[in-house]
């Protein structure tokens, strides 16, 4: 018997066309059993004292639909047609008065919250898990103390940062913007300490106490705990002072140079003036008269007769 109108059954499809409704068969069943029930799991973070609001990721409720939140195991609150319902019991207490719901998205609000109120939190709906949050609540941080811990024969200095209860936190030594030593503190101390050994000091130094969302600072400013660097002039001085020594060594030996050239120059003047002023005379030779002069040689000389020995 011939198919009507030709139709080809459901397994001679065109592959793509079959693989299509398989992949969209699949994905109705497994929204329907449940599998896909939330997304990967939020994190949240907040000082202690702070408010902190848990989205629930609703943008409205339906009328008759069902909202509730959990921590951990314990059931906080309900969104029942669109009225809120608080189980202030729950939890040993621990969230009494301090739980807002917002009966249009579900959204969870803590006021202020405290540090025992980190842990997991489930906002679901009658059908499935809508939204997975890990809220963490941070304590306040205190302002860490830096005292000396050399004594005054000493001449080297050494400090120490501390701070009292705290947890999760890291306290550093700082050297302008660059870490100079630090600790990881993870459980609750009663004090934790971090030494700082130097020759001497400069107002560059600080210690700071930080968590991920909050941060402290106390600046090592109080000279009277160690003695301080030999102060010399600032960099931008440094390389002034540089530059003009520089230059004046180039004056200097241009002044020199223009000196020696000038006198050379001077030298080489004079001498050209010199022999400028020279006068050649033409040499004359007189011609004695030698007769003459024997003339008057024999006119001058006078004759004395000899006597005669007998």
């Amino acid at each position: 018997m011939r198919n009507c109108c030709n139709l080809k059954p459901f397994t001679e499809m065109p592959k793509n066309i079959h693989m299509k409704w398989t992949v969209y068969f699949l994905l109705v069943v497994l929204l329907e059993s449940g599998v896909f029930v939330a997304d990967a799991v939020k994190s949240e973070s907040v000082t202690e004292g702070e408010s902190v609001s848990l989205n629930s990721s609703l943008t409205q409720i339906q009328t008759h639909e069902e909202i509730e939140w959990r921590f951990g195991d314990f059931l906080l609150a309900k969104v029942i047609n669109k009225e809120s319902v608080f189980y202030n019991k729950s939890a040993n207490g621990r969230f009494r008065d301090r739980l807002k719901l917002d009966h249009q998205t579900g959204s969870l609000t803590i006021i202020n919250s405290r540090t025992t109120d980190s842990g997991l939190y489930t906002v679901s709906s009658s059908r499935d898990t809508i939204n997975t949050i890990n809220l963490t609540v941070y304590a306040r941080l205190p302002v860490p103390v830096i005292s000396s811990n050399s004594s005054s024969s000493s001449s080297s200095c050494s400090l120490v940062c501390s701070a009292v209860n705290v947890s999760h936190v890291t306290l550093s030594w700082f050297k302008g913007n660059s870490v100079f030593s630090s600790i990881r503190v993870s459980d609750l101390s009663s004090r934790s300490d971090l030494l700082l050994h130097l020759e001497c000091v400069d107002d560059s130094y600080s210690c700071v106490l930080n968590n991920p969302i909050r941060n402290q600072t106390q600046h090592l400013n109080n000279t009277q705990l160690c003695h301080t660097c030999a102060a010399g002039p600032p960099v931008s001085l440094t390389v002034l002072i540089s530059a003009a020594a520089a230059a004046g060594s180039l004056l200097i030996v241009a002044a020199v140079g223009i000196f020696c050239i000038c006198r050379k120059h001077r030298n080489t003047h004079r001498e050209e003036t010199r022999a400028e002023e020279i006068t050649y005379a033409d040499p004359t030779f007189n011609r004695r008269n030698r007769n003459k002069s024997r003339a008057t040689e024999e006119d001058n000389v006078e004759y004395t007769s000899v006597p005669h020995e007998s």
